[in-house]
């Protein structure tokens, strides 16, 4: 008798930690940083933004119970490290997931990700990865588990020109308005180049040379005095926000009367506060359809998230909002997929199509409605316009401070809505 007791009691232990093991189950993802690299100005609130996201799911109660388990890889925007990172996350961690960053890495690794059939959410916006079938009429390659949140640097640029356009027919100019594209001859800012010259053609633009600066901090002072003696209208800044700050400056200091459109990654806050009055009248393109400070319901769940990097209500940048999106997009495609019973990486893929007009529960009024479909992965084809205010000294202040303040104001200026060309896709 006491030896079956003791039996029971055994089994019982034994389906205890079963149970126990199986309701703590963790999702492995990977997650590339640029911390210390040539983009870490914009990295740095991007990746802090995924990494509060999770800490909130989890303290919320995971996907369906289950927690993010993320390893988070400072990979200073070195292609080969990042390819090395994937590598030992796909052998060790078996990860199921990959929050990805850079245009070179993330190109770096299309084919790989595609034959593991893990879904790659990059901080790169590129065109070239809008494709998943790869035959489209411009198309880099396939591209079939790649996926962002926002519209594609080439979508970004061809709304950033169909307002220049409105911009220059409100001014009752009669000459062609001239468009120039600037920066590094680098995967990330080339990734539009092309796409974007073609479209201010046909828009009626004169095309100028390019202009190239660095994505390093640098003296452009030869770069602006060149935009000068070109009497380009409009220039396209391509790279990220670290070399931002150095040409609006030296610009401003020889006189360039030049209207600057920069990508999602050209300017922020930071920037503004580094650029002082030289910022002023810059015109970017968003991802979301808010900026810190809005007052929506979808803003109340950004605020909590936040929490977890920092005092209650501190200000957080348009980068670090969008990646929040991007994490609630990703987790509601995994809890998707583990409706349907297939919690894997082709399982995440296939609940990215599930639903058109997408957006996230909880961030109405933040994140824009997204479609991705299984032949088309532009998520986004809105893109929200806003201008540069810069009503005073920036320098004695801190951002919190010069926002609160509106000492810098972002203001929405337009929304354009691209129509879905086909031969776009994938370019």
């Amino acid at each position: 008798m006491i030896k079956n007791k003791n039996i029971s009691f055994f089994l019982l232990i034994i389906f205890l930690f079963k149970l126990t093991t199986v309701s703590s189950k963790e999702i492995p993802i990977g997650h590339l940083v640029d911390f210390t690299g040539a983009t870490s100005s914009v990295g740095k609130p991007f990746g802090q933004g995924f990494i509060d996201a999770i800490k909130y799911i989890n303290k919320n109660g995971g996907i369906k119970g289950n927690k993010i388990r993320v390893d988070t890889v400072d990979y200073s925007y070195k292609a080969p490290r990042a390819v090395a990172t994937y590598k030992r996350w796909k052998s060790r961690l078996k990860v199921i997931a990959v929050i990805g960053w850079g245009t070179a890495d993330t190109e770096a690794l299309m084919e790989t990700i595609a034959r593991d059939k893990i879904p790659f959410y990059s901080g790169s916006y590129a065109g070239q990865l809008t494709d998943p079938t790869g035959k489209a009429p411009n198309s880099f390659k396939a591209a079939p588990y790649n996926f962002f949140y926002g519209p594609s640097y080439s979508d970004a640029c061809r709304g950033l020109l169909t307002w220049a356009l409105k911009d220059w027919k409100s001014k009752n100019m009669s000459e062609k308005p001239k468009y120039v594209h600037m920066g590094d001859n680098h995967p990330y800012p080339n990734a539009p180049k092309k796409a974007c010259q073609e479209y201010a053609e046909e828009l009626g633009f004169e095309v100028l040379s390019v202009i190239n600066y660095t994505l390093a901090p640098g003296d452009f002072t030869a770069q602006c005095l060149t935009l000068k003696q070109v009497k380009a209208n409009y220039a396209y800044l391509a790279n990220s926000s670290n070399s931002t700050t150095s040409l609006l400056k030296a610009c401003n200091t020889v006189g360039v009367e030049t209207q600057f459109m920069t990508n999602v990654w050209g300017v922020d806050e930071p920037v503004i506060k580094a650029s002082g009055k030289a910022a002023d009248g810059v015109v970017f393109a968003l991802r979301t359809n808010s900026v810190w400070g809005d007052k929506n319901e979808g803003m109340k769940l950004i605020k909590k998230v936040s929490e977890f990097s920092g005092k209650k209500n501190s200000y957080k940048s348009v980068h670090y909002i969008s990646a929040v999106c991007t994490m609630f997009y990703i987790a509601e495609a995994m809890e998707k997929a583990m409706n349907d019973g297939e919690f894997n990486g082709e399982g995440i893929k296939k609940a990215m199509y599930k639903d058109e007009e997408w957006v996230p529960e909880g961030l109405d009024g933040v994140c824009l409605p997204s479609t991705w479909k299984e032949d088309d992965h532009r998520g986004l084809m809105d893109v929200p316009i806003y201008k540069v205010k810069v009503n005073g000294t920036t320098e004695k202040l801190n951002v919190d401070d010069l926002m609160s303040k509106k000492i810098i104001e972002l203001i929405k200026t337009d929304q354009i809505t691209l129509p879905r060309r086909p031969e776009w896709r994938g370019y």
